[in-house]
């Protein structure tokens, strides 16, 4: 298979994985599905979409996604749970250690 034959094959199985993930309600690879920063810090929360349906939630602190520190990390199986958790640190101010520690 030439080169041109392969990535016309490659968008077209991309095209695929993206209808099936909009299809299911879940986020792509790598997609930043959360982003807010902690109101007493200058860390951020995030959460970040594995591309089938997990997620990672995380507290990160310097310039996201160029150069930082990752303070606090939980994979979660669902993007749900990653997303509550997210807010529960950053809405209701709950502890980063005790949520994703």
């Amino acid at each position: 298979m030439k080169r041109n034959e392969k990535l016309k094959r490659l968008r077209k199985l991309q095209a695929e994985l993206d209808t099936i993930r909009h299809e299911l309600g879940i986020g792509a690879p790598n997609e930043v599905l959360y982003l807010a920063p902690l109101d007493y810090c200058d860390e951020e929360v995030i959460v970040v979409a594995d591309g089938f349906g997990a997620a990672t939630a995380s507290v990160v602190d310097g310039n996201y996604p160029i150069d930082f520190f990752t303070r606090y990390e939980k994979e979660f199986t669902s993007e749900t749970a990653a997303l509550r958790a997210a807010e529960r640190v950053v809405d209701e101010q709950a502890s980063p250690a005790e949520v994703l520690g």
